[in-house]
């Protein structure tokens, strides 16, 4: 997939020799990773390998024990950088709210931050939701939708700050097949659409290689390689190979 032509919104993202350790077990072990600004970038790998914990210090939700990352350049650990730059994020469990409304749900944060106007949020939730689909779903509470549709409305609430940045981690999780293919084709929607980068966390192989203009390969803290989609396939490393071809090997040892 070739990254978008369109003039991009997105940051840079560079991680430079992360590590941080809970307790004796060492999580990330200096990890070295560049994003381009604008482009789709899926970090892949087994449950437990730190793809999650890598994606909270991007949005400064942990502090490295060692290391740096830097958003457009500059290091989100000097002051006022994190305020620079619009970031958002879309967590696993989609992270509504079950006691309020969709709209209330995705215009939380312009509501709470008092950044507009009642009627221009209600505009401003009514096109965010129009963008990934659920137009008129304003009044509904979560409970009323499916697993895929309230995933759709995480990225509407995060697509309302109009973010430079967006991190998905494991976008896909607890979805059926065919909702699973709707959220990968709006994060590559809203990358043609608006160029923002994209970090995606994600075990979810036909996910990672639909949507990725390159993918990192984590396991057990450490990046294996990076690459496109061509390239990361052809690898031989045997870790990445026992990783991408997981299930052939267990319907095979079944039979």
């Amino acid at each position: 997939m070739n990254a978008p032509q369109n003039q991009h919104q997105g940051v840079s993202v560079q991680v430079r020799g992360l590590r941080r350790s809970f307790g004796k077990q060492e999580v990330l072990k200096g990890i070295d990773l560049e994003v381009r600004a604008g482009e789709i970038f899926v970090l892949m790998g087994p449950s437990g390998s730190g793809k999650s914990v890598l994606l909270r210090h991007v949005i400064g939700l942990e502090v490295p024990d060692a290391g740096e990352i830097l958003i457009g350049g500059e290091s989100i650990q000097a002051s006022g950088v994190m305020d620079k730059f619009r970031m958002a994020m879309v967590f696993q469990s989609g992270a509504l709210f079950s006691s309020l409304t969709v709209g209330e749900n995705v215009g939380l944060y312009l509501s709470e931050h008092r950044l507009q106007p009642p009627a221009e949020i209600a505009r401003v939730v009514s096109e965010k939701l129009a963008v990934v689909g659920l137009k008129g779903t304003e009044a509904k509470f979560p409970s009323e939708l499916s697993g895929g549709m309230k995933k759709r409305v995480a990225i509407a609430r995060a697509l309302v700050i109009d973010p430079q940045l967006i991190l998905y981690d494991e976008p896909t999780s607890e979805l059926d097949p065919i909702s699973a293919v709707v959220i990968g084709e709006e994060i590559h929607t809203l990358n043609q659409r608006i160029g923002v980068t994209s970090m995606v966390v994600t075990h979810d192989r036909e996910l990672a290689f639909g949507i990725a203009h390159r993918i990192a390969v984590i396991n057990e803290g450490e990046i294996l390689a990076v690459g496109s989609p061509d390239e990361v396939r052809r690898s031989h490393h045997p870790i990445i190979r026992e990783f991408l071809h997981a299930d052939f090997h267990r319907e095979k040892s079944s039979l």
